[in-house]
């Protein structure tokens, strides 16, 4: 029996979400082949909690916890912490230098993929396609009419380093920019500023399944709202329709592009782009690396419609970390 870690919470705006899908993933996973722990990270502390909620301290020395008396150590952990620390790279360095695998892609790739701006640009030359977009850093100069003559109106102010839809807006015009700008520093010191793209949104996960790089099934997403925010994603406002509504055609190029993003950045584990097609043509807007795991989430939807459980999901993910060891 393996001793698995799963590591949940973070430091940013959505540890409440990140908390949610790692009691999805310490529900599902099959408990006659691993002891699963759960363990929240946080700002104020690292503890291993229990299932009566008594809290035990996390050693950061060596990553192990002093529970009834006795020392646990972990054989993989499981990353269910989206942004930072989980998401950006920051607990991938950690655990590596611990020699603990885990679930989630190495540090330099968490580190890039966080990263909106650097991941675009390092794509471009491969013939990504991507929206037409501006960078700030905060104290930056902000000359709203020559960021309006680049990107154009509408456009999507959103902190370059953030998930879950936190500090995006919408800008339809001119005088709507400097708030955006201001909403979206609350959340990061760098900001991406990024023309509309008018198609059709899709989510793509795709997954290292038994060693083969693996397209899950699209979801197309169609939100009630101006675009998919915080409550389109987490309160219900919006449809996510897998598979999505498009062409078997359109579907596979979707795939390929998909894939090749996947091969290209060298990823493992899990991922979910999204995509906005304009006519039968994918852009690329951004890749979480560490997606939601809640049984509503887009992910296990996808996973489901290709067949493939909850407990077959997370174990794959544990199965593929250990093998990397």
């Amino acid at each position: 029996m393996k001793n698995v870690a799963i590591i949940m919470g973070g430091y940013s705006s959505e540890y409440q979400i990140s908390l949610k899908s790692g009691n999805v993933v310490y529900q599902f996973l099959d408990k006659t082949k691993y002891n699963p722990y759960r363990l929240h990270i946080l700002k104020d502390k690292w503890v291993m909690v229990d299932d009566e909620s008594n809290e035990y301290l996390v050693n950061k020395h060596d990553f192990s916890v002093d529970y009834n008396g006795k020392k646990v150590t972990f054989d993989a952990v499981f990353n269910a912490i989206h942004g930072t620390p989980g998401e950006d790279g920051l607990m991938q360095a950690y655990l590596q230098l611990l020699n603990i695998p885990q679930t989630s892609c190495d540090p330099y790739q968490a580190a890039l993929t966080f990263n909106k701006r650097d991941l675009l640009s390092v794509l471009k030359p491969y013939g990504i396609k991507t929206a037409v977009s501006h960078y700030l850093n905060l104290g930056d100069e902000i000359n709203e009419q020559a960021i309006i003559d680049k990107v154009g109106l509408p456009c999507f102010v959103k902190p370059n380093r953030s998930g879950s839809s936190f500090g995006i807006s919408k800008v339809k015009t001119k005088e709507e920019l400097s708030p955006a700008i201001e909403k979206a520093y609350k959340e990061d010191n760098e900001i991406i500023i990024e023309s509309f793209l008018d198609g059709t949104e899709v989510s793509v996960g795709v997954i290292n399944y038994g060693g083969a790089v693996t397209v899950l099934p699209i979801t197309e997403i169609v939100s009630e709202n101006d675009f998919f925010d915080y409550e389109a994603k987490y309160l219900g406002q919006s449809q996510e329709i897998t598979p999505a509504r498009i062409s078997e055609e359109l579907t596979q190029k979707v795939n390929s592009v998909a894939k090749r993003v996947y091969e290209i950045l060298r990823m493992d584990g899990f991922s979910r782009s999204e995509y906005i097609i304009v006519n039968d043509e994918p852009y690329l807007l951004e890749m979480n690396t560490v997606p939601g795991l809640t049984t509503e989430s887009i992910l296990p939807q996808q996973a489901r419609e290709a067949g493939i459980s909850l407990p077959q999901l997370f174990d794959n993910a544990i199965e593929q970390a250990l093998a990397k060891k």
